[in-house]
């Protein structure tokens, strides 16, 4: 018979030092840490809110939960986890994806990594997939490299200034020079208490010549209150690697989503971003991809659904700082029932940088008089020798289709359904099938949505 979880080790309301200084030394974490999470909180308290996007009024910071551990230890068995951990995360089809598709999986509830496994074969070619508390253990130098550093330094904005003072969990992986790993690895994020916030912290490092593939999940119920999703993060792609990053994001509409993500990519190496966002009250999310190595890639697509309720400013970057790079953005939007799909592109050059080739295309669906769709594509060029286009296209559900599909036997649901389904579609062929199929069954819940 499974456990029943322990009581969760919740800490009391607010933001304070003497909270930092608790969730470093009930992780055991080495004094440079300490003095980073410490560094970051003095950032965040004298830094304003933002004064730009969506309005953040409703996030009541003051009274936010902001470390919530699970009351259990990481596990490497399903079976060994309390029942309802296991329930939770059976509903999301985790143990059969792990079972018949994936490399690896963490799964994180509320602030614990509380499950975490490596197939052997890849652990055996030096693969290392730890959630980021046993990582900062285990591998405590390599950590200090990379964490928080170059590619998204504590001072970036306020919410990473936030992040980097109560981050807790996420993922670790780092894949040796010249090893390609075949299979997906997965983690899975979950918060599931009322006005709480959740910090994961995501670190992969693809060293020269490797490959990897992850899957990120993250899910919500809804609450009465509003709750908070700040993580962040970082990749690291060195020369001739190439990382493939998927996300599929379904927050509760009473959740603002504020993640940073961001990675910097070397000499002739790849990054490719896949993004679904839907659900979340207010989203602001904007993965960049830094490249500094001549031949470094970047490519970046995206699906957003706004519904009743929600502002999703949704976006990407592009920014090239050696030559011969190349980058494309390709982002998709669907607004319904009064929802906000705003979308801010950005591709910037250095003068350094030639021969520089990119592109930029968003494309906004409005369902109904009701609905906004903004786009804000940007391009700074400060070099001579560059080939750039953009461009954004914001239309409606043709009412040619809709008929056309209604003759064929569908209600208009249906058809409405299909149709943004079909619009969707270049991004959904990107994913693996299993996941293909869960962004297809997201999308047709939210389109089914009444009310939220």
């Amino acid at each position: 018979m499974k456990k029943e979880a322990k009581k969760t080790n919740k800490t009391p309301k607010g933001l304070s030092e003497k909270l930092v200084r608790h969730i470093s030394k009930s992780k055991k974490e080495p004094a440079w840490m300490l003095k980073k999470r410490l560094e970051a909180l003095k950032l965040y308290q004298k830094t304003p809110m933002p004064g730009w996007g969506p309005s953040l009024t409703g996030l009541d910071l003051k009274n936010m939960n902001y470390y919530s551990d699970p009351g259990v230890a990481e596990k490497d068995k399903w079976e060994d986890l309390p029942k309802e951990i296991t329930d939770t995360f059976d509903k999301l089809g985790i143990p059969k994806a792990e079972r018949e598709y994936l490399g690896g999986v963490g799964a994180q509830y509320d602030s614990g990594v509380v499950y975490h496994r490596l197939k052997k074969t890849l652990a055996d070619k030096g693969v290392i997939f730890e959630n980021m508390d046993v990582a900062l253990q285990k591998y405590p130098e390599l950590v200090k490299k990379y964490f928080m550093t170059d590619c998204v330094p504590i001072s970036d904005h306020k919410f990473v200034m936030l992040h980097g003072a109560l981050w807790s969990g996420g993922t670790f992986i780092y894949v040796p020079k010249g090893v390609k790993v075949d299979m997906p690895l997965q983690a899975y994020f979950r918060m599931n208490r009322a006005r709480s916030a959740q910090f994961e912290h995501t670190l992969i490092i693809a060293d020269e010549g490797a490959s990897i593939e992850y899957i990120e999940g993250c899910s919500a119920p809804r609450y009465n209150s509003s709750s908070l999703h700040a993580g962040c993060v970082e990749i690291f792609v060195h020369k001739n690697a190439k990382v493939k990053y998927i996300s599929i994001e379904n927050w509760s509409s009473n959740t603002y989503n504020l993640n940073t993500k961001r990675a910097i990519v070397r000499e002739n190496g790849e990054i490719k971003w896949i993004n679904g966002n839907m659900g979340s009250g207010v989203t602001m999310l904007y993965p960049s991809s830094v490249l500094i190595g001549e031949g470094a890639k970047s490519n970046n697509m995206g699906i957003v659904i706004a519904g009743k309720g929600q502002n999703q400013d949704t976006g990407a970057k592009s920014i090239h700082l050696a030559s011969n790079t190349s980058s494309t953005i390709y982002s998709k939007s669907v607004s319904k029932d009064g929802g906000i799909a705003s979308y801010r592109g950005l591709i910037k050059v250095s003068p350094k940088a030639k021969n520089v080739t990119a592109s930029l295309v968003c494309d906004s669906l409005l369902l109904d008089e009701k609905s906004q769709a903004n786009a804000y594509p940007s391009v700074v060029n400060a070099s001579d020798k560059v080939e750039i286009s953009h461009e954004a296209r914001i239309g409606r559900l043709g009412e040619e289709e809709i008929f056309y599909l209604k003759t064929r036997g569908l209600s208009e649901e249906e058809a409405t359904r299909l149709a943004v389904t079909g619009f969707a579609g270049p991004i959904i062929k990107e994913l693996p099938l299993e996941y293909a199929l869960e962004l297809n069954k997201l999308i047709d819940l939210e389109m089914g949505k009444t009310s939220y």
